[in-house]
């Protein structure tokens, strides 16, 4: 049988040209916007509109039905002149206090160290991410059975020590450190790898450097290390802030915001307007937690920039 001969057929440069003539340049300026185009209408339609709407409605009253009153301010002289506004506030900020200094100082130290190990290092990382993926519910759900006060297994170890069994989740003293714990240990492997991923782009030639030049590991943590980091420290602490004051889940699953409203956080407190269907002013709610939020970060965000 006579042998298939393949041929590679390939466009003549004359007709490539013509076709490049006949396309419209009109055409060939709108296409990447065409491409574009669908982003841009979902992004309208989910994020810029219920942006503004929200914002319309945080100077009304409405509850969800008929016609929605203009108040004006109202809303906003009403939360900025009402306790429980600020002390969900002042919880949010405690509990910021115990979280983010803590897991920043422990996240670069476990970051440096799981950059020192050569073996099994892939274990360790995934290790410390499964808490960051396991659903928050369900942890939360085993943090009110591991801090029972009679029956959790934290205060038999207590028993055991012959110490008093503490009401970790019932006191006002002892609930906030609690759920700070529980976010502690929920997030800090996300925050590992933020600092991970900003130690990789250290240039090891300056550890070497600094090693002949006497330094020991700390001297190179503290000089070389830490002031490096700074960026990635910014991003996570920005990250971080905006959790705390949205945090829900933990306070509503764990202490329902008790005792006395000691863990009623920014985010319960404006979940607790939703639930009463007065949208007005979870609405503005809303719109002065962002306002915290911007202003916490941005002052975190100033300062790190200072030290530059």
């Amino acid at each position: 049988m006579p042998a298939t001969v393949f041929r590679e057929t390939t466009t003549p440069p004359a007709v490539e040209a013509s076709r490049r003539r006949r396309t419209s340049p009109w055409r060939r300026r709108l296409a990447p916007y065409a491409f574009v185009l669908p982003f841009v209408l979902v992004f309208l339609a989910f994020g810029v509109y219920p942006l503004f709407f929200t914002l319309r409605l945080s100077f009304t009253d409405w509850h969800g039905s008929g016609a929605a009153q203009w108040v004006g301010f109202g809303n906003y002289r009403y939360l900025l002149t009402n306790g429980a506004f600020w002390s969900s506030l002042g919880n949010s900020g405690v509990l910021w206090l115990l979280v983010v200094p803590v897991q920043l100082v422990l996240s670069v130290v476990v970051a440096v160290l799981l950059g020192a190990i050569k073996r099994m290092r892939g274990f360790y990382r995934v290790a410390f991410v499964v808490p960051f993926v396991t659903p928050l519910v369900a942890v939360a759900q085993i943090w009110v059975v591991l801090f029972d006060q009679n029956y959790g297994p934290v205060n038999a170890v207590l028993r055991a020590l012959g110490l008093p069994p503490v009401g970790w989740l019932v006191t006002s003293g002892w609930a906030k450190p609690t759920l700070a714990l529980l976010f502690i240990w929920k997030t800090t492997g996300f925050v590992v790898l933020i600092i991970l991923s900003g130690l990789q782009q250290i240039d090891g030639g300056l550890y070497e450097a600094a090693s002949l030049d006497g330094a020991g590991r700390v001297r190179q943590l503290w000089s070389i290390t830490v002031p490096l980091l700074r960026r990635s420290v910014m991003f996570s602490v920005v990250l971080q802030t905006l959790a705390v004051f949205q945090m829900f889940t933990e306070p509503y699953v764990v202490t329902k915001g008790g005792p006395y409203n000691s863990t009623t956080t920014a985010g319960l407190y404006l979940y607790n307007h939703i639930t009463r269907a007065d949208l007005g002013t979870g609405a503005a709610n809303s719109f002065l937690l962002v306002i915290v939020v911007m202003a916490v970060s941005l002052l975190f965000v100033r300062l790190l920039r200072a030290e530059d």
